[in-house]
């Protein structure tokens, strides 16, 4: 598996068009083969910046989303309200923590 996090910094006037642009292609993306996972995050304190969380089956399935036709249309549109240069990891999940719901309710 292979997590990706992209940080993107928008003009504070297109946030909006973004929010709404991804509201349109979120699941589209997520249902691209070997997408197990998608998440956009909004920054508490800078609300222009937004991070894609996004979980793959492996490194040839990001590879192929991002040489797709779908993946084209919606960078191109996202980054017309770029104000920063893009930043972009893909990570190995090295450790997780998860609240285990049958020993919590048992508290």
């Amino acid at each position: 598996m292979l997590t990706r996090i992209v940080k993107m910094t928008f003009d504070k006037d297109k946030v909006d068009e973004f929010i709404v642009l991804m509201k349109h292609n979120s699941h589209r993306i997520r249902a691209v083969e070997g997408c197990l996972y998608l998440q956009i995050l909004q920054d508490q304190s800078s609300p222009n910046i937004f991070f894609t969380y996004s979980i793959w089956e492996g490194s040839f399935y990001l590879h192929q989303y991002r040489h797709s036709a779908l993946f084209k249309e919606v960078w191109n549109k996202a980054k017309e309200g770029f104000i920063d240069k893009p930043e972009a990891w893909s990570v190995d999940q090295i450790i997780e923590h998860k609240r285990d719901a049958v020993n919590e309710s048992a508290e």
